[in-house]
């Protein structure tokens, strides 16, 4: 396959312009840009908030320099919290090309859009030359999350996803999963696969972390509709989360925006550190994807039992659905029907296998369903974390 090359080093699969709005403010405006465009490889993403967040900074900042993104535009306001200055610098320093607009100095709505369509127009051409080089395996950045979960999801679709894991592992692709608030009763046998005692007593910590902060909020991750979907309890959620994962050793405890340093399988803790104050740490799937983009996933496997159509900016979505008759009501939507599992016409070692092949089709260019489909959600919270030590990132081993 061929990849994008950036100026870092780094290969993308994709070569946007994300329009970037960095207050809720500036969305409409953003948002029109976008839809007046009227292509694909334009997409939107944002930031709501208006007073500043060193999370929510850091985060933009690792979406605007993804290496699935060629070009930025930034529309601000004028007044907002976010320190648009220090965004347009990390953008420039990548080598990116990268307009701000803001549209208290532009004339207002119309013409702040009339000058974004120009910039895209602009941009479109100055990223059409990026040079294309070879790309491997060991070269891609792959997460997953699950959503929608139901009774068949930890018997179909989350242990292909993990076979698929372990597969990419074996080629020192980096793999990341999360997230350590459904993967609470789990704690133990994972710290047993970290690659250090001292990574260990980080996952353990990092799990504890996260039951507190849902036990302060009142809620957990175990929803109404897993119950009726058919799953019992948050154990048996948790194992079902846990079983994506696959079977190689953990490599490293990241952190959203974090990039994993080398090969290998990381686990995304991203439940906030500190005294609970921004209520549940994740009110969608959206944010833990666009979380894990941050942290410079190609591409996301999303495993669902009872079904979701979301895709995400900037990353290709591949949904993995769990129970067949899901995939059946929903077969537009869905990209693997990991159901044949459940029905037993596969195992779950072809399944795996199955979804391996895809994730590198599409990271040579085929689209998956969602991106089909034009979905390109993006969601941004206010969150807080402190930054990680080096017992979340012990130093590899040849062959470990």
């Amino acid at each position: 396959m061929k990849g994008y090359l950036r100026s870092d080093g780094r290969k993308g699969i994709r070569n946007v312009i994300v329009v970037t709005y960095l207050v809720e403010c500036a969305h409409h405006v953003a948002r029109t840009i976008v839809n007046k465009a009227d292509d694909s490889a334009v997409q939107l993403i944002g930031f709501p908030g208006c007073y500043p967040n060193d999370y929510s900074l850091k985060i933009v900042k690792q979406l605007c320099t993804h290496p699935n993104v060629g070009g930025v535009v930034l529309l601000s306001l004028g007044c907002e919290g976010f320190n648009r200055e220090a965004l347009a610098k990390t953008v420039t320093d990548s080598g990116r090309p990268i307009e701000t607009l803001v549209i208290q100095e532009s004339g207002g709505t119309l013409s702040t859009i009339e000058a974004g369509l120009a910039a895209v127009d602009k941009m479109k051409a100055q990223i059409a030359d990026v040079a294309m080089v070879d790309m491997s395996v060991d070269e891609l950045v792959v997460g997953t999350i699950c959503g929608g979960s139901d009774g068949t999801s930890g018997i179909s679709a989350n242990p292909a996803v993990g076979r698929c894991f372990d597969m990419l592992v074996e080629q020192d692709a980096v793999c990341m999963f999360e997230e350590t608030g459904e993967l609470i009763g789990c704690e133990q046998i994972m710290a047993e696969r970290a690659a250090t005692p001292e990574l260990g007593e980080e996952i353990m910590r990092s799990v504890a972390k996260a039951e507190d902060y849902y036990r302060a909020m009142g809620y957990g991750s175990f929803a109404p509709g897993n119950a009726e979907g058919g799953l019992t309890t948050q154990e048996e959620k948790s194992m079902g989360a846990y079983a994506k994962s696959g079977a190689s050793k953990i490599h490293g405890l990241i952190k959203p925006g974090d990039l994993a340093p080398q090969g290998g399988l990381y686990l995304m803790d991203v439940v906030p550190d500190g005294d609970p104050k921004f209520g549940f740490p994740n009110i969608s799937d959206n944010a833990e994807i666009t979380e894990m983009i941050a942290s410079g996933s190609h591409v996301i496997l999303f495993t669902t039992g009872r079904g979701s159509v979301v895709g995400s900016a900037i990353s290709p979505v591949i949904k993995v659905c769990a129970n067949p008759e899901t995939y059946q009501k929903l077969e537009g939507d869905m990209d693997v029907n990991a159901g044949k599992i459940v029905e037993g016409k596969a195992s779950v070692d072809e399944v795996g296998s199955e979804i391996f092949e895809l994730v590198k089709q599409v990271a040579a260019g085929q689209e998956s369903k969602s991106e089909a489909l034009g979905h390109q959600e993006c969601l941004i919270t206010y969150k807080q974390f402190e930054a990680i030590g080096p017992a979340c990132l012990p130093v590899r081993q040849i062959g470990s």
